[in-house]
């Protein structure tokens, strides 16, 4: 059986209480389910029976009621809130977020914590209100922040340990494999599928339906998907040699890489489970645990290296990869097992759980995510494949150029992993209006974040390589080639981020399209023929090269078919609003390299120039208006704003 998005909404089981956006406070948290929860003012007593109430959907035009007594007829028109500010009158109609009296609002307030962290847990999904997701974003970026520095410090000792010579070139071959793993299971593909499919069994949860269809999609999916990770886990251990030979096939000592290789094959099962539960607690709104799995993935493979280096070699950072993994699923496993568990108020539908078949995912679905996915990360198999044939060093230099210059863009993509789930919930719920905003708000945000990043990288790229790598093994000759390779990786980073958000928005209705893969497919036919011409006159630089013209080419098609296919946005907006981000980093750019070019030393250099593009940056972002920079300053704003007031 497949999943489907569901096209009218039941009218005949208990009402429930859509998320509300962007609602005001409550004084008074209530029932996100129910009829309609507690009023903390004259008006509980009306509210209280205020149930036969209809949702005017504001783009699929369907309607939801109930019947009963009170003040039957009221028809309400979604819209920032749901709001009682009176007693309605029978056949009255009025429109969400008029205004707003404490105590009717607490659909946005209860539940509200990232994680359950305020100790209240009163509705199975917290209500994706402002606040809710600005905290959310804060706590992803914290450990998401987390992870990246871990993941700076693990480049850090693989680089001291083991230098950028044929070692590294061997084990970051046998890297591949977790790459391919986290695209494909963790980042992009599994949680395209498995977010939307969760995120309609909440919502057919939320409207009564029989049985327990959240608990009936992971009956229907995870033993499947286990299997098929022990399968691809066991074919890789297996064809360890094959796959060494056709990744790089110039590598001077392949029994090195296929050790290495065999060692991470094991992340096809550990990133699968973890994948599996990010997705399932993203789409309960619950992000703490997913965003934490990185911090225990790298402190793995840090422990591994320095506990098994001495005697293994390189082996050892293979060992930790392994070892990491398992510890990403072990972070969240007691979260998922509470999201899953049945709440107080079921047990009387515990009977009729056992009755909901098991609930598979759409077979058209999971083939074009997970082809998606992998066309995406063929860019590095491409570049590996290339940088083999050069001298030893060549695959080091572009991973560790790739990894810092992809900070930005990580930082930035972390903005839609925390509103996919809400758009997907809006799309489940017919609510188009409400996922284009969410979308049109995601892309400037997260252009203005990676344009920020970029201007910090071109600017002070040798100052940040030096600081961050040379040291041991890792010598000046190497910082030099690592900078100017990372100078030009961050010339595709607006195209990886565009990339990200906007195929978010063709898999968030939870149907297959083949329009992604096209579209990844172009860019890697760009990538890869670029490269080939380009990889003996001008060596590694070709190959980075090829990379960021592939993905902005594959950034550019995705925009071009926004429309039917995805979420309907406005193409001609959206590449205005970009102008504005892109303007004020050019400036930012030079303002900073000039600065930083003015210090002796990296560190003082590296600062001064970093804070003189984020000055420059800001600066021109507000005087051209740019909505990403206006907004994020008027968040941090008022976030210092409530920090003061709840001080004193």
């Amino acid at each position: 059986m497949t999943l489907t998005p569901p096209r009218t909404p039941r009218t005949d089981g208990p009402p429930s209480v859509p998320p509300a956006r962007d609602a005001p406070p409550s004084t008074k948290a209530t029932e996100t389910t129910g009829t309609a929860g507690t009023a903390g003012t004259a008006e509980a007593s009306q509210a209280a029976g205020a149930v036969g109430a209809s949702r005017a959907a504001e783009a699929a035009g369907t309607t939801w009621t109930t019947g009963g007594a009170g003040s039957a007829g009221t028809t309400w028109t979604t819209g920032t809130a749901w709001t009682t500010d009176a007693a309605p009158a029978p056949g009255t109609a009025r429109k969400a977020g008029a205004a707003a009296v404490p105590g009717a609002t607490g659909a946005a307030r209860s539940g509200e914590g990232t994680d359950g962290a305020d100790g209240r847990e009163p509705c199975d999904v917290p209500a994706a209100s402002r606040g809710f997701l600005a905290r959310a974003a804060l706590v992803t970026a914290a450990l998401s922040v987390a992870g990246a520095l871990l993941g700076l410090l693990r480049d850090q000792a693989l680089a001291r340990l083991f230098g950028a010579g044929s070692d590294t070139d061997a084990f970051l071959v046998a890297w591949t494999v977790p790459e391919f793993a986290a695209t494909l299971l963790i980042e992009d593909g599994l949680a395209f599928a498995l977010i939307p499919a969760f995120s309609m069994a909440l919502a057919r949860r939320s409207r009564g339906a029989p049985g327990d269809p959240v608990r009936a999609l992971v009956a229907g999916t995870l033993p499947r998907l286990s299997l098929a990770f022990v399968a691809v886990g066991a074919l890789l251990i297996g064809t360890a040699p094959q796959l060494v030979e056709v990744l790089a096939p110039g590598l001077p000592d392949p029994a090195l890489a296929v050790d290495c290789t065999r060692l991470t094959a094991t992340c096809a099962v550990s990133f699968g489970l973890a994948g599996y539960c990010s997705a399932a607690l993203r789409a309960h709104r619950r992000y703490v645990a997913p965003a934490a799995i990185y911090v225990a993935y790298n402190v793995g493979i840090i422990a591994g290296m320095y506990a098994l280096g001495g005697r293994w070699g390189v082996r050892s950072a293979a060992a930790g990869v392994a070892v990491g993994g398992v510890l990403m699923v072990l972070v969240q496993l007691p979260s998922l097992a509470g999201r899953l568990r049945r709440r107080s108020g079921e047990g009387e539908r515990a009977s009729a759980a056992a009755q909901e078949a098991p609930r598979p995912l759409d077979t058209a679905l999971l083939a074009t995510v997970l082809l998606f996915a992998l066309c995406r990360q063929s860019q590095v198999l491409v570049e590996r494949f290339l940088a083999s044939q050069l001298p030893a060093g060549a695959i080091s230099h572009l991973n560790y150029a790739q990894k810092v210059a992809q900070m930005p863009m990580i930082l930035s993509v972390m903005v839609c992993t925390v509103t996919f789930p809400v758009v997907a919930r809006a799309l489940a719920e017919g609510d188009v209006a409400r996922a284009r905003d969410r979308v049109e708000r995601d892309l400037a945000l997260a252009a203005c974040i990676v344009l920020l990043g970029t201007a910090a990288v071109v600017a002070c790229a040798p100052q940040m390589i030096e600081v961050l790598f040379q040291r041991g093994a890792f010598t000046a000759r190497d910082t030099a080639a690592t900078a100017g390779l990372m100078r030009v990786y961050a010339l595709g980073l607006l195209g990886q981020t565009l990339t990200g958000v906007l195929v978010r928005s063709y898999f968030s209705a939870g149907r297959g399209t083949w329009y992604p893969v096209g579209a990844m497919a172009c860019g890697i036919v760009v990538t890869s023929w670029i490269g080939a011409e380009s990889v003996h006159a001008w060596g590694v630089y070709g190959i980075a090269a090829a990379n960021a013209v592939g993905i902005t080419v594959t950034a550019l098609v995705l925009l071009a078919g926004m429309g039917p296919r995805s979420v309907p946005v406005g193409v001609r907006g959206v590449l205005r609003e970009l102008s504005r981000p892109v303007r004020a980093a050019l400036v930012a750019t030079v303002a900073g390299a000039l600065a930083a070019r003015g210090c002796d030393d990296a560190l003082p250099g590296l600062v001064v120039g970093g804070l003189t593009v984020t000055v420059v940056f800001l600066s021109l972002g507000v005087a051209l208006r740019a909505q990403g920079v206006v907004r994020a300053l008027r968040f941090l704003r008022s976030a210092t704003r409530r920090v003061s007031h709840g001080r004193s």
